[in-house]
């Protein structure tokens, strides 16, 4: 595709944008002075953009590649996060650029940054796109991150990778060494030209095994925006910490952030306290318990847990600073159809979730007649003496 796109196309992409590309592929006919599927291919990416990548989906100047590429890049908001990680250094390099979200995010408070890609397609484009964000100091360089480094001499204040899954088809990556570049095999060239390397995974690579994978990590943080886990980031070095802290971060909807720091010595030595619902019960955002804090973020707000596997806790005076979700209770009830629905209304309608119960939400629904909505929060769970239970209450 030529970039910058000819007027005639500019057009047909905003008025489009909102379309369904299906549809739109179906009457490329209708348009045969105009490169249609490329077109088609353009207005899928800025849709997919639209939710994470909101100010770039936005901007008409800019030219995006296939979708997948898309689908990898980080937010703004995550983006935004890591680069306020690494701000006040010298020099970076991104040696797995994608898109450029995070290059350009990492500009904005670093002096030089060197985008690394080995698809020279998608370094043109990022490179133009870059361009048109009028930010002057990145350099694009079209290579893997082994071989840029191998030519290289520079020494960095940071290394900043992302791997890509190798399976494709969204199968569960269990190793960083399914991952493309390989980074423990590389972590010798890495920390021959940085003291500090900063690694994102996905949130499905289990933190213990990276830890022992990895061997040089310093510190961890576990990032969730609205409570869904979205990344978990590495900081490795030369020297790395003999049990590296853990921060689990949430950030909210509007603007602020919730965080919980933590470390396995200090969730060994939590000794959580066990009792029936109390007056108000508390759910950890996901961060937290992605991040393994399962006892020691009780006993750091005094809370009583519900039972050993639930990870659902309860008080009798309001933590009005937990992170994560507050309700109060307004009973505790038999899992019996009837008798919830008693509680919501001619409508049938409440929030529901499960935890350490034997059926999963859909199933709970079918077998209580409750739909989804209202105003209500059920908490189908399992109390002290091993009854499931279903706790009734108001979000706070």
């Amino acid at each position: 595709m030529e970039f910058p796109l000819p007027e005639a196309a500019r057009r047909y992409v905003a008025a489009h944008l909102h379309d369904d590309p299906a549809h739109l592929a179906l009457q490329a006919r209708r348009h045969p002075h105009l490169p249609v599927p490329d077109l088609v291919r353009q207005i899928q990416a800025r849709q997919k953009a639209r939710g994470k990548l909101p100010t770039w989906a936005d901007n008409q100047e800019l030219i995006f590649p296939p979708a997948l590429s898309v689908e990898q890049a980080s937010s703004e908001r995550t983006a935004t996060y890591k680069a306020a990680l690494v701000a006040g250094a010298a020099r970076l390099a991104d040696l797995t650029g994608g898109f450029g979200a995070d290059a350009a995010h990492f500009a904005a408070v670093i002096d030089q940054v060197d985008y690394v890609e080995r698809d020279a397609h998608l370094a043109e484009v990022v490179k133009y796109n870059f361009n048109q964000l009028e930010i002057s100091n990145i350099e694009v360089h079209t290579a893997d991150a082994a071989s840029f480094l191998k030519r290289s001499a520079e020494a960095y204040d940071w290394l900043y990778l992302d791997p890509a899954r190798r399976d494709q088809r969204g199968g569960k990556i269990f190793r960083l060494a399914d991952c493309e570049p390989d980074v423990p095999r590389l972590l010798p060239l890495l920390l021959r030209h940085t003291p500090r390397i900063l690694l994102k995974t996905s949130p499905m690579l289990d933190i213990e095994l990276a830890i022992q994978e990895l061997r040089h990590v310093r510190r961890i943080w576990v990032v969730a925006v609205e409570n869904e886990v979205k990344e978990v980031l590495y900081e490795l070095g030369e020297e790395p910490a003999v049990d590296p802290e853990r921060l689990a971060v949430n950030l909210r909807r509007d603007g602020s952030q919730q965080e919980f720091r933590l470390n396995r010595a200090r969730e060994a030595r939590a000794v959580p306290r066990y009792a029936e619902a109390q007056q108000y019960l508390y759910e950890p955002n996901a961060a937290i318990l992605k991040a393994g804090a399962f006892k020691s973020i009780g006993s750091a707000f005094e809370l009583i847990k519900l039972h050993q596997h639930s990870h659902l806790y309860t008080s009798n005076e309001l933590r009005a600073d937990f992170p994560g979700r507050t309700f109060r209770i307004l009973a505790s009830e038999k899992a019996d159809g009837p008798t919830l629905r008693a509680y919501l209304g001619p409508e049938g309608r409440a929030h529901v979730t499960t935890r350490n119960f034997p059926e999963s939400v859909a199933d709970f629904r079918r077998r209580t007649g409750i739909r989804e909505g209202g105003d209500l929060y059920l908490f189908a769970t399992t109390d002290l003496r091993n009854r499931p239970v279903v706790l009734v209450c108001e979000k706070l």
